[in-house]
C-alpha cells in the first residue's frame, strides 16, 4: 500500500495550475521539465467540466509517474480518480476529505498564518503549504505571509512535507530555502511561460541547487 507521506517526502516542485486548452500538452511540458506534482484549481469550472478536465490531467500524470491533485472538492476527486485532493481553511475540512477519499489518498491543507499552522498540526493532511510568501493574483485580496512564516513552518513541521506558496521563481527560491523551505509550489512562472519545459527545468535546477545548498531537505 502506497504511503502518501513517503511519496511526498522526496518531491520538491508543486505546479499549480487552471485549466487551459493546451493542458495536457503543458503539463506533459512542465513535468519533463522537472515538476514532480500537479494541482488542477479552476474556480470558474462548473462541476461537470472540472470532471472532464481533471480527468485529462490525471491520465498525464498518471503516464509520468507524478501524484495529480485537485483543488477543494474531495467528491470531485474520488470522481476523476485523482491521487488526492488540497484543502483551504474555508474548505471541506481535511477530515471529511479523508473520509471520502479513503486512507490511501493525499489530502494538502492550506495554512496562512502560525494559529492556523498550529491548528492543523493534529489534521489527517498529508502535507500543508504555507504562504503565499508575497501577495499573488492567484490568492486575490490575501497580503503576503513574508519569510517569517517559512522559517516558522519548518521550525514546526515535526516531519510532515509542507510546500511553500507565493512568488516562487528562480530568483526568490535561495531565499524561501534559507529560511527553510525545502518544497515549492509554482503558478505564474509555469503558467505564463512561452515555454514550460524550459521554464521548469531552469526553476528546478533553481529549487535542487538551493535546497542541497541550504541542507538535508530531510530535516526540514
Amino acid at each position: 500500500m502506497r504511503s502518501p507521506v513517503a511519496d511526498l517526502a522526496g518531491r520538491r516542485l508543486y505546479l499549480c495550475t487552471a485549466d487551459r486548452p493546451d493542458l495536457v500538452p503543458f503539463l506533459a511540458a512542465c513535468i519533463r521539465g522537472g515538476v514532480d506534482i500537479v494541482q488542477l484549481r479552476d474556480k470558474d469550472l462548473d462541476a461537470r467540466r472540472v470532471l472532464v478536465r481533471a480527468a485529462s490531467a490525471a491520465e498525464v500524470c498518471a503516464e509520468f509517474g507524478v501524484p495529480f491533485v485537485l483543488n477543494d472538492r474531495p467528491d470531485l476527486a474520488l470522481a476523476c480518480h485523482a491521487d488526492g485532493v488540497h484543502v483551504g481553511q474555508d474548505d471541506t475540512p481535511p477530515e471529511v476529505a479523508r473520509r471520502i477519499l479513503g486512507p490511501d489518498a493525499i489530502v494538502g491543507f492550506s495554512t496562512h498564518a502560525p494559529a492556523e499552522w498550529d491548528g492543523a498540526a493534529g489534521s489527517t493532511a498529508d502535507y500543508l503549504s504555507a504562504g503565499p510568501v508575497t501577495a499573488t493574483p492567484t490568492k486575490p485580496g490575501r497580503p503576503g505571509t513574508g519569510l517569517d512564516y517559512v522559517s516558522y513552518a519548518a521550525r514546526s513541521a515535526e516531519g510532515r512535507p509542507w510546500f511553500v506558496t507565493g512568488g516562487v521563481t528562480p530568483e526568490t527560491v535561495p531565499t524561501m530555502a534559507a529560511a527553510g523551505a525545502r518544497r515549492f509550489v509554482v503558478v505564474r512562472y509555469l503558467t505564463e511561460s512561452v515555454d514550460p519545459e524550459g521554464a521548469a527545468r531552469t526553476l528546478r535546477g533553481a529549487v535542487d541547487a538551493a535546497v542541497n545548498a541550504a541542507g538535508d531537505p530531510a530535516s526540514r
